[in-house]
């Protein structure tokens, strides 16, 4: 049998799609005729005062007066009508805003960088309370199985939402942390529509041009709304796709030693096919060969849940009370596909192996010969020739599972004509689970030319006179079973008071108490504990495979249910019941934390006049008191659990905020802020997790300290870290002009303290550590620990100055037709340190558009610059990584046959970007995929 995943067959369904929206444009062009008609002849009867905007034209005319209105520095994207936000995805939604880059997983937005900080920076909260919401991504490059405060906006289907603001500065009345910023998700509410009831329906269908499945995405919004006085609504968002990623990659390298050498020789490795000189270069060392030399597909079945319903109620006309609950799920099947060179004898991944016995077949009781070999000046060899290569055949299966849930209930009491008082409680929990992630090995030999080009930035891999599809080049390997958990939990409840002074001052006070907790556990069960290797490693494959291909190449993998039933094996984190195995030993980051913080502010706004110009703001103060408390594992050789550490901490402090905007004109706008923010020290710092290992055999535990040679080493994490403190400088200009018209210019600094680092700590008594003494076997508390590491903060501030631009304006200057065309556009540029990292320097957007009231074509691109997730100041360290610039296109379009029912044409990725990731300081090839485009139509109905 054979899966095929393959670019070839889309050209057809590109030019049917294409016709398809050039007859629908043609129709459009006609049919906006027919309405101008319309549109005149009307205006001959009736005198019109208002011109009605609708679509995305209103989408950002309604954003602008979010931006506008508000004191702090807002960014908005409104929803263009129920249940049609203007992307598909919430992340590519936001990137359309300054200062916003985006992470994608499977050409999907997943998270989001904040004004020069990254995701663990930027606070999300849906209807005002704070969310955390973790996926996973295919690698472990771009966060596999982060446990993070980072938020994973694939997680929800934009249709649920009715709009999202991007808050950039601060200000007392909001609760603390998003240094970054806070990006608040906002679903609709019955009292959001007029009395009645009213509702959408929106059905699409799409595909992709490798995976050409049928994509359906389907969303529902009702409401009913009784005069005001009492309002249900419900949302529900349904979604299924295919995803693929596939391309080349390596696992950075190994680097091979002139003492390195003479071992693989004697193991069997040939060099006599080189030239004399580049035998003699190869007899040197000091060359850095190209791990996994890699073919790779990730193929996911992905299926995404959305349920919102909100019902308000006003008892009496003073007071309001909403409740939110929101349910998500997000199921991905995954099959990850690799074809890597994978030696059993060798040099690390590398193409280079030696002779290996039984149990496996005679093929690999030979050596590699290297028939040819490039290196560079740096000694990264950037091409291999090689024969009788040893290969590993990788077929990974996972099932992963993302639940989430949030209650929350909103009052809002009028007390006086002066006195509002409003607040909320809420709870919500997040989990992540993955009842299985399992690896089925095969090996094989063969031949391969891996050639990363003269700089070592590109891949072609070419397999001469080998067969990779047929299964006597195979042999069977083993099994490698695996299981993951983490969940979150968040409770919340906040008390505002807002008290008018008079015309000008408002007095604002408040409190909140914040609870989070998070948990979790991995778990790793390798073909040796499991007892897979002993039983199928060496033995054929010609029974237990299917051949599978891509853009990139074919190559056998092996098929589960063949193989378990064969081997008679199944997913298992025990003895197999036929009595082979072992008990699991790798089980690693178990631990808990938690943190319980209660905060109280007072703030005073004002709007008054200055000079004659209208200037409003406002000013405060905002105080934290914050406990924290973790405990976890600590663990010694082998991952044997030695011993459970539980530590405390606590912080507190005050965060001053002052917000300003002063309007030379109703049209022209200054905004200043000066404000100080925190944000809390990332979860796996927090973690008390940690080890303990004794490293001498003469260990003497009994004599006094200066003689026990026991070689102790510990560590763990630190709930006592503090968290990290901005002072921000905010300065911009706003010019807004016509419906939708705006230009701004704005810079903005960050002075960022309390970085995280790593102490070690010599010759202290275990009672100083935190570890519990027990972990090592007769010790006690006065033992003598000879280091001790665990992070801590550091001294120091790090600056990042931005600036931001943003234009935007509807052609109406022009003649007819051209006065529907439309444009957004922004650019960002960030200098930050090198040590602050996954942030680009400059990013920019752009989206062009024309629209009437009957069709409407868009087209957007997106751009970030080069940015990096790791640096080292090794020029050939693989600490030092990073992606490469992207460039993504986007384009929809829609047609109205009625008021009520709208045709869209969606395309996401047209220009098939690729994802390239880099290793050290000369920018090799690390990964380097793509996902392909994806084109959606479909039809919305609103009643």
């Amino acid at each position: 049998m054979s899966k095929r995943y393959s670019a070839r067959a889309a050209r057809s369904n590109r030019k049917n799609l294409l016709l398809a929206t050039v007859s629908a444009l043609v129709v459009g062009a006609s049919g906006s005729t027919a309405f101008a008609r319309q549109a005149a002849s009307s205006a001959a009867g009736d005198q019109v005062d208002e011109v009605v905007v609708t679509g995305f034209r209103k989408s950002l005319s309604d954003a602008r007066a979010i931006k506008r209105d508000s004191i702090i520095l807002k960014d908005a994207i409104v929803a263009e009508d129920m249940a049609k936000f203007p992307e598909l995805n919430l992340a590519e939604s936001l990137q359309r805003l300054p200062g916003v880059q985006i992470t994608r997983e499977a050409g999907e937005g997943r998270r989001i960088s904040l004004r020069g900080l990254g995701p663990d920076f930027a606070r999300v909260q849906l209807n005002g309370m704070e969310v955390l919401g973790n996926v996973d991504s295919a690698q472990d490059s771009r966060g596999q199985r982060s446990r993070d405060r980072a938020f994973d906006f694939n997680i929800f289907a934009s249709e649920l939402f009715s709009k999202v603001e991007v808050e950039k500065t601060f200000e007392a009345a909001q609760n603390e942390g998003g240094m970054a910023g806070t990006v608040g998700l906002f679903t609709g509410k019955p009292f959001d529509y007029k009395t009645g009831s009213k509702g959408a329906v929106s059905l699409k269908l799409g595909t992709n041009q490798y995976t050409k499945d049928a994509q359906p995405r389907i969303a529902a919004l009702f409401s009913q709304n009784w005069d005001n006085k009492f309002g249900v609504a419900f949302s529900v968002a349904y979604g299924k796709r295919e995803t693929t990623e596939q391309g080349h990659n390596t696992y950075n390298y190994s680097h091979l030693s002139k003492s390195d050498v003479q071992g693989l020789l004697n193991k069997g490795v040939d060099i006599s096919h080189l030239t004399a000189a580049q035998q003699a270069r190869f007899m040197a060392g000091d060359l850095y060969f190209a791990d996994g030399n890699r073919l790779s597909s990730w193929n996911a079945k992905q299926e995404r849940l959305g349920l919102t319903g909100a019902v308000q109620w006003k008892p009496v006309d003073n007071l309001l009370l909403t409740l939110d609950v929101l349910h998500g799920e997000f199921t991905t099947h995954r099959d990850e596909l690799h074809l890597a060179t994978r030696p059993l004898n060798g040099l690390g991944s590398t193409t280079l192996d030696g002779a290996k016995g039984s149990p496996w077949p005679a093929q690999f009781q030979n050596g590699t010969v290297l028939n040819d070999f490039r290196v560079d000046p740096n000694g990264y060899v950037t091409m291999t020739n090689a024969s009788n290569v040893t290969f590993g055949s990788e077929h990974r299966r996972e099932l992963n599972k993302n639940r989430f849930n949030q209650v929350a209930l909103t009052g809002k009491w009028d007390a006086t004509d002066r006195l509002v008082i409003d607040g909320h409680v809420g709870y919500e929990k997040s989990t992540y689970r993955t009842p299985y992630d399992d690896k089925l090995y095969m090996r094989a030999k063969g031949n391969l030319i891996a050639d990363y080009g003269v700089d070592g930035r590109s891949a072609t891999f070419q397999y001469p006179n080998w067969d990779p599809t047929n299964p006597a080049n195979y042999a069977m390997d083993n099994f490698y079973y695996r299981s993951f958990r983490n969940q979150s939990e968040l409770m919340e409840g906040v008390v505002n008071a807002h008290y008018t002074l008079n015309p000008v001052w408002t007095l604002r006070a408040g409190a909140a108490y914040h609870k989070f907790k998070q948990d979790g556990i991995d778990l790793f069960y390798d073909g040796g504990a499991n007892g897979t290797t002993g039983k199928t490693r060496g033995t054929s494959v010609a029974d237990i495979t299917t051949v599978f291909s891509n853009s990139a190449g074919s190559w056998l993998i092996g098929d589960y249910a063949k193989a378990f039933a064969k081997y008679k094996e199944y997913h298992r984190l025990e003895k197999n019941t036929d009595g082979t195995g072992g008990v699991i030993q790798d089980i690693e980051n178990v631990y808990n934390t938690q943190e319980a913080t209660v905060s109280e502010y007072i703030q005073a706004d004002w709007d008054t006049q200055l000079l004659g110009k209208r200037f409003r703001g406002n000013i405060g103060l905002r105080g934290y008191q914050t406990d924290t408390r973790s405990s976890g594992w600590i663990q010694g050789d082998s991952y044997a659990y030695l011993g459970t550490t539980d530590v405390k901490g606590s912080y507190s402090g005050v965060l001053p905020a002052l917000n300003t905007v002063l309007e030379l004109t109703p049209e022209l706008l200054v905004r200043f802020a000066a404000t100080e923010n925190l944000n809390r020290p990332s979860l796996g710092s927090m973690a008390a997790r940690g080890s303990a290992f004794q490293g001498n055999e003469t260990c003497n535990l009994n004599a006094d300290a200066a003689h026990q040679n026991c070689d102790i080493t510990a560590s763990r994490g630190n709930p006592n870290l503090k968290p990290f403190k901005d002072k921000t400088l905010d300065l911009s200009v706003e010019y807004y002009f016509g419906k939708v018209g705006l230009l701004s210019a704005g810079v903005f600094q960050k002075r960022v303290t309390n970085f995280i680092g790593s102490t070690t700590l010599t010759n202290i008594p275990f009672s100083q550590t935190g570890v519990p003494y027990t972990t090592i076997p007769g010790a006690t508390a006065n033992t003598i620990v000879k280091e001790f590491s665990m992070p801590t903060n550091v001294a120091g501030t790090k600056k990042i100055t931005g600036v931001e631009l943003v234009a935007q304006s509807q052609f109406t200057f022009l003649p007819a037709p051209f006065n529907n065309l439309g444009m957004t556009a922004n650019y960002t540029y960030v200098d930050v340190p090198d040590e602050i990292t996954g942030i680009s320097k400059t990013s920019y957007n752009a989206t062009l558009y024309y629209e009437t009231d009957r069709w409407g074509l868009r087209g957007s691109l997106s751009h970030r610059a080069r940015w990096y997730t790791g640096r080292s100041a090794n020029p050939m360290s693989a600490d030092t990584r990073g992606f490469e610039g992207s460039t993504y296109v986007d384009a929809s379009a829609f047609y109205n046959f009625t008021e009520t029912l709208q045709f869209s044409l969606n395309a996401i990725n047209l220009t098939n970007q690729k994802d390239t990731q880099f290793w050290g300081q000369n920018r090799y090839l690390y990964n380097q995929n793509q996902s392909g485009t994806t084109y959606m139509m479909g039809l919305s109905y609103k009643f």
